[in-house]
């Protein structure tokens, strides 16, 4: 058993004031080992050893045990690679896998014909990446685009968004990453606030980004490349009237860069690498600033804390598809660990109706993914299964039940079952996948057991764009689920009280509190915001996520709630809605829901939107007179009161309160959605704009429920 160590109050003073602020990404805290302890329950020290993650042997100012750091790695906070000290920079990332790997696949792509099936996928290996990247950075150069200045990146994940940006990179540009949903209002708003000069786009976007020049004065130079597997356009427009702007093809770019060479300008680990804009929940998005040691260290951290843990180490062979959108930190972090070990990166055509096909095309060996897209393929399954024959049923469930039994125990599955059952689901996803991720928002236990067993170890992780992605993950051999797992090696965690909803770290069995994390991958703060980064960052260098956390055994992280948009019913109590609408979303009938109350009011409801499959198969089943009718499904209050039954039941199951109830609902036929204005581009309900738009609706039942 670990003891508490016996040091000195000076000794911790000065720890602590090493601990304090921003930690220094060039310099180690040493840490002696025998005095690190296991979670401790509300204060007291620890007397076992297993565990997952451990805390720092000092206690904070208020005599708490709080510091979480992974068990691993816990002497020091990770900041590069362990394999490739050296690489510290996205430039060098790069460079030296091009050295390492040049006749290696790197970049893939389909050619996409008309009324023909597309191609098989095409590559190119890691030494063209670089010859591109060379070109296409001296291009830019000839172009005028200098070392510091702001480049825009705005269309679907594609070869050329990547090789764009690794251009900037090798010539100090910072790199601004633009979703393709965005309409005009966002897109002037994020060109004018990052003072962008030039923007990368891809010719599906080009006109919107034409059309709103006018009001970007400070763009000069707009480089065009084609869509996804398609040829590049013909001719190009004119920008308008007055806009002292240039339009180019990315192959005159390169053509100027052939002609002109001009050596590098790599930048260094503090320069900026990127201004990431974060969701606008309820105003205009806010530019997260991160440097490329934010970057290298939380890419170098995932892998460690997860790949590194896989019986054959990921590398050349393996295959990643890129489709999550590249403007996300998720899928860029990813991104960033395939090309530091030569994994292949396939790009999925940019429908996401035709992914499954360009995955089964694709055959990749990784899959990250979000829950949404999960849940889709668990309830096709799972449907697919209850109308399939009884003895298919049977041999299901059998293998269901053998399989888990066989990881529970940390055995390997019987073969039987791998080759009658499980190996034909695992061909929807191409055959050869052997580790998947799911991050962005929290996964269902249910959902999360049935991807380990049906497909592949599966890991979770949980982060934001402020940590340069990752702060906490699972291991793909924990048979435990339900939880984030331990934090990464280069973040260390804290809970800290939040009184007004009862959270402390005080609490037992296990503390909880709102997550706060510090270490090398925090970012440097908000571009042109310092009031916003004093609110997020603060004077010990803590970044307050506004998320709710619980240590649990074994020095796990779950997070149980939500700080940031909670609010109270006229009774007093505190609600969280998104804790309660990702209970509601596991109801076969719930596609999404919208969860309001306020403190005028005592009670809950909610905006539904049903799943149509699921509605369209009860309809049928139930003999109803609409049919197929979505929109008149959704309008009889007798398929609403169906729909609230499964939300009962479900927050039965899962033990809402009962203040955290919904007592009526409104079904909506249309989803929420970016292009409606209703989500953000990574799939956050707007609230506000979800309020003003059904507030008839809301008024309504609250009418009917006597509350107004």
């Amino acid at each position: 058993r670990m003891m508490e160590a016996q040091v000195s109050t000076a000794d911790r003073e000065r720890r602590l004031q090493v601990l304090s602020g921003h930690l220094d990404s060039t310099k180690s805290i040493s840490i002696d080992s025998s005095s690190i302890h296991i979670t401790p329950t509300a204060g007291q020290a620890p007397d076992h050893t297993n565990t997952q993650s451990v805390v720092l042997p000092e206690r904070l100012k208020d005599n708490d045990w709080r510091v979480h750091r992974s068990a691993d790695y816990p002497k020091e906070l990770m900041t590069r690679f362990s394999t490739t000290p050296h690489v510290s920079t996205l430039y060098e990332n790069l460079s030296t896998s091009i050295a390492s790997y040049p006749k290696v696949p790197c970049l893939g792509m389909r050619t996409v014909y008309p009324n023909k099936p597309p191609s098989l996928y095409k590559w190119m290996t890691y030494e063209e990446v670089g010859q591109a990247r060379s070109e296409i950075a001296a291009g830019l150069v000839e172009y005028g685009i200098s070392p510091g200045s702001h480049l825009g990146l705005y269309s679907i994940n594609c070869a050329d968004w990547v090789l764009v940006e690794a251009a900037a990179n090798s010539i100090s540009l910072v790199s601004v990453p633009l979703y393709d949903t965005f309409g005009p209002e966002a897109l002037v708003f994020i060109t004018n606030h990052a003072e962008l000069s030039s923007v990368a786009c891809s010719a599906s976007v080009l006109p919107t980004l034409v059309a709103s020049l006018k009001n970007c004065p400070t763009v000069r130079v707009v480089i065009v490349y084609a869509d996804n597997g398609k040829p590049a356009p013909n001719k190009l427009p004119q920008p308008p009237e007055g806009c002292n702007c240039k339009i180019i093809s990315l192959d005159a770019v390169r053509a100027a860069g052939r002609a002109h060479p001009h050596p590098p300008h790599p930048p260094q680990p503090h320069d900026l690498a990127t201004i990431c804009y974060t969701s606008g929940t309820t105003g205009n998005p806010k530019g997260a600033m991160l440097t490329h040691a934010n970057l290298i260290s939380n890419a170098a951290a995932m892998e460690a804390a997860t790949f590194a843990t896989l019986e054959i180490p990921y590398g050349v062979g393996d295959c990643h598809i890129s489709y999550l959108p590249l403007a996300h930190i998720y899928e860029r972090v990813v991104l960033i660990s395939c090309l530091h070990y030569g994994v292949s990166i396939g790009f999925y055509q940019g429908d996401p109706l035709l992914l499954l096909e360009d995955i089964q095309a694709l055959q990749p060996t990784m899959f990250v993914s979000v829950p949404r897209l999960w849940n889709r393929i668990y309830d096709a399954t799972m449907s697919a299964i209850s109308t399939s024959s009884v003895v298919q049923q049977k041999l299901f469930r059998w293998a269901y039940a053998a399989k888990k039994a066989a990881l529970d125990k940390g055995r390997a599955p019987p073969m039987l079952w791998e080759r009658l059952v499980f190996s034909k689901l695992r061909a929807k996803l191409g055959g050869r996948v052997r580790i998947m991720s799911s991050g962005a928002s929290p996964i269902s236990s249910e959902v999360m057991d049935f991807l380990k067993i049906c497909f592949a170890p599966t890991i979770e992780g949980y982060g934001m764009t402020e940590a340069a992605c990752c702060i906490c993950i699972t291991t793909p051999d924990d048979k435990v689920i339900g939880h984030v797992g331990a934090p990464v090696p280069c973040c260390e965690v804290k809970l800290e009280d939040v009184p007004e909803m009862n959270y402390t770290s005080q609490d037992t069995p296990f503390p909880r509190g709102e997550v706060c994390v510090r270490g090398p991958s925090v970012f440097r703060g908000y571009y042109k915001d310092e009031e916003q980064t004093k609110e997020t960052i603060d004077s010990e260098g803590w970044l307050h996520t506004g998320d709710i956390g619980m240590w649990i055994e074994e020095g796990r992280l779950k997070i149980i709630d939500r700080k940031k948009n909670i609010f109270k019913l006229q009774q007093g109590e505190y609600v969280s809605p998104e804790k309660i609408e990702n209970v509601y979303v596991r109801c076969p009938l719930v596609a999404q829901s919208f969860v309001h109350g306020d403190s005028l009011t005592t009670c809950l409801v909610a905006i539904v939107v049903p799943d149509p499959e699921m509605l369209l198969q009860w309809s049928i089943k139930h003999n109803h007179p609409a049919k197929a009718d979505i929109p008149a499904l959704c309008n009889d209050p007798k398929v609403a009161e169906v729909v609230l039954q499964q939300m009962n039941a479900a927050a039965q199951a899962s033990k809402l309160q009962g203040f955290e109830t919904v007592k009526a609902v409104r079904l909506h036929p249309e989803v929420f959605s970016v292009e409606n204005g209703l989500m953000t581009p990574t799939f956050k309900l707007k609230r506000p704009q979800l309020r003003t738009q059904f507030q008839n609706a809301i008024d309504q039942m609250y009418r009917d429920l006597g509350e107004k």
